[in-house]
Formats: structure tokens, sequence, C-alpha cells
């Protein structure tokens, strides 16, 4: 055999001595093929070094052999968001599936010519122009987070238990006082949504009163620092503050700290999101870890076997959440 080129599925099929339709379809697992031949003729495709060429298989298939990963606006850059996308690149690439970041779109009449087998949406925003262009490309989509666009439905789906994630933290910060304050996002994304309600049923449940603040999916320090200096003039007074959004936390110390308040000693502060950064600190951040690149890796995973056939449409899987309790938090810190 020549070895300064590729093996070919013709030269399988003359050392097996079988057709090339029966190597295609013994390698491809379809037709109907005794297994013993299946296993025969992979066997000496194996011994040959046959690779298959994926973009034939892919043009035969009327597949592109990638899969598309979309973010909300202006997420591109927080360590949750990377995180998830080094997760789903990894499983990708296990399936054999290349992954493309899709850009948002900044003409919403407009539909990017996009060359992808499926997407994975994470976050969805209600009103997203985007939502409604990948819907119109008739592809499969899985969503990281629920979807609350009216009527939505989408091939899969992978949630965090954020209602259980907030509640163990409220608990874990309610033995340090009885007035907590939570800064979160709007109710455009299930992620704000549930973590409000759940948050207003635990003060509910627990006889305390709800106090929640603004601030945007993706905030600024400016944004945190008012919603601090907010809180902090709260009737009766603010014992602890749980920071929603990615990277508020950090603003959310600082911000006290120009209060006159010190975290640990006379408030404490809480990350909805985990990161690294928060680990690093002088004080580290209590945060909830959400699993980010777990999450990548199931959604890239569902949509795969979408893709193949081998998972259902309609599937969803739930992610759970941890509690990290670091100095911030601590009664000794």
């Amino acid at each position: 055999m020549n070895e300064s080129r590729p093996i070919t599925l013709q030269d399988v099929a003359r050392a097996a001595g079988v057709s090339k339709t029966t190597v295609s379809d013994a390698l491809s697992g379809r037709g109907r093929l005794p297994a013993t031949t299946r296993e025969r003729v992979t066997a000496v495709a194996r011994e040959l070094g046959y690779v298959a060429n994926r973009s034939a298989r892919n043009l035969r298939g009327g597949r592109t052999g990638a899969i598309g990963l979309y973010f909300p606006a202006r997420t591109i850059g927080l360590e949750y968001y990377m995180d998830l996308a080094i997760g789903a690149a990894e499983e990708a690439l296990a399936h054999d599936l290349a992954l493309t970041l899709v850009p948002t779109t900044r003409d919403p009449g407009r539909t990017p010519p996009l060359h992808i087998d499926g997407a994975v949406v994470s976050d969805p925003v209600l009103g997203d122009p985007m939502l409604e262009t990948l819907a119109a490309l008739r592809i499969p989509v899985v969503t990281c987070e629920r979807d609350l666009t009216p009527g939505a439905r989408h091939a899969g789906r992978v949630e965090s238990d954020h209602r259980s994630g907030i509640r163990v933290l409220l608990d874990h910060l309610s033995g340090r006082g009885d007035h907590i304050a939570l800064l979160c996002p709007g109710e455009e994304t299930s992620f704000g949504l549930d973590i409000r309600t759940a948050y207003r049923d635990w003060c509910t449940a627990t006889g305390r009163e709800a106090l929640v603040f603004d601030v945007p999916f993706v905030c600024d320090p400016e944004h945190v620092s008012h919603a601090v200096a907010e809180a902090l003039r709260a009737p009766g007074g603010i014992d602890a503050i749980v920071s929603v959004p990615d990277g508020g936390a950090t603003s959310a110390v600082h911000a006290a700290l120009q209060q006159g308040r010190h975290v640990p000693a006379d408030l404490l502060v809480a990350s909805y999101v985990d990161s690294p950064s928060l680990r690093g600190l002088a004080t580290p951040i209590t945060a909830v870890d959400i699993a980010p690149r777990e999450m990548g890796r199931r959604a890239a995973r569902l949509l795969a076997g979408i893709l193949s056939g081998g998972i259902a449409p309609g599937t969803v899987e739930v992610l759970p959440t941890e509690l990290m309790v670091r100095a911030s938090t601590s009664p000794t810190g």
C-alpha cells in the first residue's frame, strides 16, 4: 500500500473483499449488513489506518459538521461565558463537531450567513431578535436556561437549579442577620426571574422583608455602586448583600467600603455566580458554583445527540449547584 496518500474506502473494500458501498454502510452504521461483515470491515479499516473524510461525509448527509454558540449581547469576556464556551468546545470536538461563536447581529432584519447544523443559546433574553433569526434557520436549538419567549419551543434545554441555589445561600446568610439585600437583574431571562422568585418566596417563608435592588444583566461597577448605596440606606439597615450578576460582587465589596462598611466584619457579601477571581481576593467571596463548563459540555452533548438521532428532541437536563463558603460570609472573618 502506498503510504504517501490517505487510505480510501476503495482500499478498505479491496482488502476486505467487499464492495465500496458495503464498506461505507459498515463504517457509518447504515444498511442491513450481517454483524460479522460489519465487524470484519471495521477491523480491516482500523488495521489499514483508514480515517473518514469528514467533509465528504457531511456533504453526503447534508451537514456542515459545525454547531453555533450564541451569548447575549456584551457577555463575551465575562468569566462564566468563557468557561461555558470552553466546555462546549471540548464536548463538540469529542463528537467531531466544530464550534462556531455566533455574533450578535446589528441588523435585526438581516439573516447572517450561518453555516451550522444546530445552535446552543446561552441565557436567552426576552426580545432578543437573534432568537427569531435562529428559529428561521429551522435548525435544532438547545438553550442553556429557559427561553421566556411566549410560545418558544426548542430541541432541548439544560437548566441550572437556581431556586435551590439561592435558597441554600440565603439559609447560610440568615444566621448573621435578618436583612439580606438582593442585587439582581430583571425578569427578561429565566436566570433573573427564577432567582427573584425564589428569593421572594424565601423571604415570605422566613418572615423577612424582600429587599430587591435592580442591576443590569451585564452590569458595570457604577451600577453596582448605586445599588449598594441604595441598599445601605434601607430602613432597618442591611446585614448582607447578595450580588447576582457575574463580576458584580467585587464591585459590591468596594462600594460597601466607600460607604464605611467592612466585609465581613459588619457586612456580609456573597456572589451568586462563582469565578476564579473571587477565590483570589484578599477576602475571598462566598459564591454559588453554577458549573459553567459543565453547562457548556452538557448543552453541546445534548445538541450532538439530537443531531445524530440518539437523543429525543424535547429533552431537558437539570444541572445542580453548589455553595462555596469563603471568608466574606464567615462569622470569624
